[in-house]
């Protein structure tokens, strides 16, 4: 670090020859030497100055740029700036605390590392404390777009002999996400992360909607998985990461930038990532999210290079570094060797993501404190944030919860009874003041231990995951003795959106958060976990061949992950359930099925005039919405329904909601609700009108009977408004074509077959021939439909033989007419004409 002047009288930027001497600058000369004069206007002793120095760094705190200077002796200050960089940066210049701030809109664009932001409740600012400023380009996001060099860390793949290279298929783009590709590669292209290959391998690309609502691509590498073999590198076991803090008073914790891209793959592997775009094949250079062999290649990576210091001043788990110190000023030293460290290999941190000098920190799923470790509050807020009960059935759904723990808690009747006592008999519900007193005190025995132990990684994990139309939950568990302890609860309400998603995406949303949220304790678990569900479907997540894009980007996310799904009854996973099933998601919740489908506004008559501009009878009045408790008393009259529930429910039949379904589709009984599922979904305005496999789509997403193709295929044919409004899609019929009127008898004649008649003398077939002069007919018996040379054969002993050879035959049977007229031709040497068509024009024949 140095001291600069700033000359507000001086026409150009100065470095001293001995300092740039010592900073190994290049010089180039000038053409002509420069004179510089004084402030009085004598040319200075130094005399002219003939060379100019190649752009290098300067750092002004968070202020970075590229500046050339022109090359002479400086007394007094090794730099000095003058009028062209005052210009270029016009800085506020505070008199009273001799400092610069750069504010111009080419500092906030170029020169700053951590732009100005606008503070809000929720994000605040977050700045390097001045005392380790001098590390500002280990935060320096430009320094971070650099090509890493290759190390001794580099990503290996390694292919299992004999493999077959996997060849993706392209994924179709929205034009969003065709303009996001365009820009990923440009920019990558640009910092040489990327470059266009040949290779025989290609993986497809698709893209994740990132918080902020942009789009990130990623590369679909799991077929490449699959024969990689895999890096046993292990990762750190947390239990003993956090052993190390014990005694810890002060904390910093740091988050590494584009962490996997600081590691290059290895030299000649880089053609086993190639992945295929529309606009080319192109291959990574860098360690890229989606590689299976990514974790452990860049946990050594870290571990090597921090050898060290591990364990005395600082744990990392993957690229979340943690530097802890058992006072202050021995912390402000262990922070600059880390970032000294940082700096040395070119590593960098993400500014917003880090967190200087702390007395408390949430780190790997705990709250880290000079007092211990205590349990992350986001891991318990779905039981302490449990609103009481407004009703019998959301008692019930507490209790069911709290009995699966009651082994675990001691006097557990006394606190449960005043709220059993809230549901006996059949007096109104009545939430008392010693029930609420028991409810506050079961959540928080349920967080805390003995029933929520700290995770064990020497022991497998279980995951249990539940969704319900407006909200999912999970328990992460593991096994003590013969009973599954519970470890963290998990839940959220569904968004708008996420509503709207199938049964089987909503179950395996609520497993995709369950592993977002836990992923530092169940990626690179030392066993497989184990996943419950209540939805067997989801067992074949993994071999899945037919998957929407939001189901292939999960699908891609799993991949980090070694679990197994387990079919479970729902009576197993009633705590996730209940979770997903809190009354305050509830809160303003509508009918299930009247808040998924179509409201009465939905719905309107449609008017339809003819040629002649008189109205059209509307279609019939739409019924209001088919809502659930319709469909329950439906149910409970229907026989078919009810033996079904007496047989007992095994797949795929289920109960969802107190109603019968299939396949998680709700089955209809017959009678007024069919008609109704069958208007909803396709006579409403969304609906549309559409044709059968849209309508089956439409109607699938929700209900299930018996026939329910058939009862759709014959409701849609059938559709008065479809018959009247829809386009035809056959060609128009050309124009009409008369027959050319004959002239004699016997010119033109006509012919056809009358076929599949009763026996009668052995006969099953009529030929028909016609003048269509005097309109005489022969009436020629065959045993069956016959070939043409039969016809032929026919023809001349029944008709050229009495009226000689006619000028044209008018036949409609256009199958066989070559073989007839060849066989024709060559029995009287002469070429008949013919008129063919369609039946239309053969209408004498017929």
């Amino acid at each position: 670090m140095i001291h600069a002047m700033i000359d507000s009288g001086a026409t150009n930027n100065f470095i001293d020859r001995e300092y740039a001497d010592s900073l190994g600058l290049q010089y180039h000369d000038f053409k002509n030497a420069r004179v510089v004069q004084a402030i009085d206007g004598r040319p200075l002793k130094t005399g002219p100055v003939s060379q100019w120095s190649e752009p290098t760094r300067m750092w002004i705190r968070e202020h970075m740029e590229e500046i050339s200077f022109f090359v002479t002796e400086v007394p007094h200050f090794p730099v000095i700036l003058g009028i062209p960089w005052l210009t270029l940066h016009d800085p506020n210049i505070s008199w009273s605390n001799r400092e610069l701030q750069f504010a111009s809109k080419y500092c906030q664009n170029h020169c700053l590392v951590a732009k100005v932001c606008h503070a809000t409740d929720a994000e605040p600012i977050i700045t390097l404390p001045k005392k380790y400023s001098e590390y500002w380009d280990v935060f320096n996001e430009k320094e971070a777009e650099r090509l890493p060099p290759h190390r001794p860390y580099d990503c290996a793949i390694d292919l299992v002999e004999g493999a077959p290279i996997p060849r993706g298929h392209l994924y179709s783009l929205t034009e969003p996400e065709q303009e996001a590709l365009r820009e990923f590669l440009e920019t990558n292209l640009r910092k040489g992360f990327i470059r266009p290959s040949q290779s025989p391998a290609a993986s497809p690309v698709m893209f994740v909607k990132k918080k902020s609502g942009d789009l990130r691509l990623v590369v679909d590498y799991r077929a490449l998985n699959n024969i990689t073999k895999r890096n046993r590198y292990p990762l750190p076991l947390i239990s003993d990461l956090l052993e190390r803090l014990r005694g810890a008073k002060v904390y910093t914790k740091l988050d590494l930038r584009g962490a996997y891209n600081l590691v290059r793959i290895s030299e000649g592997d880089e053609w086993k990532t190639a992945f295929q775009t529309k606009f080319g094949l192109f291959e990574t250079l860098v360690m890229n999210f989606g590689l299976c062999g990514a974790p452990a290649t860049f946990q050594h990576f870290v571990n090597d290079i921090f050898q060290d210091y591990l364990d005395r001043f600082l744990i990392i788990y993957l690229d979340d570094f943690l530097v802890f110190s058992r006072s202050q000023s021995e912390h402000e030293n262990h922070v600059r060797m880390v970032l000294q460290r940082l700096r040395d290999h070119g590593l960098y941190a993400k500014l917003e993501k880090c967190a200087f000098d702390l007395q408390e920190v949430d780190f790997l799923g705990y709250r880290v404190s000079p007092l211990g470790l205590t349990m992350d509050p986001a891991n318990v807020s779905a039981v302490l944030e449990w609103r009481a009960p407004t009703n019998k059935k959301e008692v019930q759904r507490f209790l069911g919860f709290a009995n699966y723990y009651h082994k675990f808690i001691p006097d557990f009747a006394r606190w449960s009874d005043p709220i059993t006592s809230c549901i006996r008999g059949k007096q109104p519900f009545r939430w008392t003041e010693q029930a609420e007193k028991g409810f506050q005190q079961l959540k928080k025995l349920f967080t805390s231990q003995p029933i929520l132990q700290h995770p064990d990684p020497e022991t497998p994990f279980v995951v249990q995951a539940d969704a319900s139309d407006v909200a999912i939950g999970a328990v992460l568990l593991q096994p003590v003795g013969d009973h599954l302890h519970p470890c963290a609860f998990y839940s959220r309400q569904l968004t708008a959106p996420e509503r709207n998603y199938t049964i089987w995406e909503k179950e395996l949303l609520a497993i995709k958060a369950a592993f977002e949220t836990w992923r530092h304790w169940l990626e690179g678990a030392k066993f497989p976990i184990e996943v419950h569900t209540d939805h067997r479907n989801l067992e074949h997540l993994r071999t899945a061949r037919k998957l929407n894009q939001r189901q292939q980007r999960w699908a891609l996310f799993f991949e980090r992950f070694n679990f197994q799904i387990h079919y479970v009854t729902p009576a197993q996973t009633k705590q996730a359930d209940a979770l997903s099933r809190k009354p305050e998601y509830a809160a303003g919740r509508k009918e299930t099925f009247e808040s998924q489908l179509l409201q009465p506004e939905n719905f309107a008559t449609l008017t339809v005039g003819n040629t002649k501009s008189t109205l059209i009878d509307s279609a019939p009045s739409t019924p209001g919405p088919l809502c659930a408790q319709e469909i329950r008393v439906s149910q409970q009259a229907d026989a078919w329904a009810q033996d079904q529930l007496r047989q007992g429910l095994q797949f795929p039949f289920s109960l969802k909601d107190g109603l019968l379904c299939y396949r998680n589709h709700v089955y209809i009984p017959p009678g007024l609700g069919r008609e109704k599922a069958l208007r909803l979904c396709h006579d409403c305005k969304p609906a549309g009108h559409f044709g059968l496999f849209k309508t089956m789509h439409l109607i699938l997403r929700e209900f299930w009977w018996p026939k329910i193709r058939k009862d759709v295929e014959k409701y849609v044919n059938s559709c008065p408004v479809c018959q009247r409004s829809k386009t035809r899609r056959e060609k128009p019929s050309g124009l009409l074509q008369p027959l050319p009127t004959p002239s004699h008898p016997w010119e033109i004649i006509s012919a056809d077959f009358i076929t599949d008649l009763p026996p009668s003398c052995g006969f099953t077939t009529i030929l028909v021939v016609v003048d269509l002069f005097t309109k005489l007919a022969h009436f020629i018996p065959c045993d069956g439909l016959p070939t043409a040379k039969e016809t032929a054969d026919l023809f001349l002993q029944h008709v050229f033989r009495l009226h000689g050879l006619p000028k044209s035959l008018v036949r409609p049977w256009v199958s066989i007419h070559l073989s007839f007229l060849e066989s024709t031709t060559k029995t009287i040497g002469h070429r008949l004409s013919f008129i063919f068509g369609s039946p239309s024009p053969n209408g004498w024949a017929n």
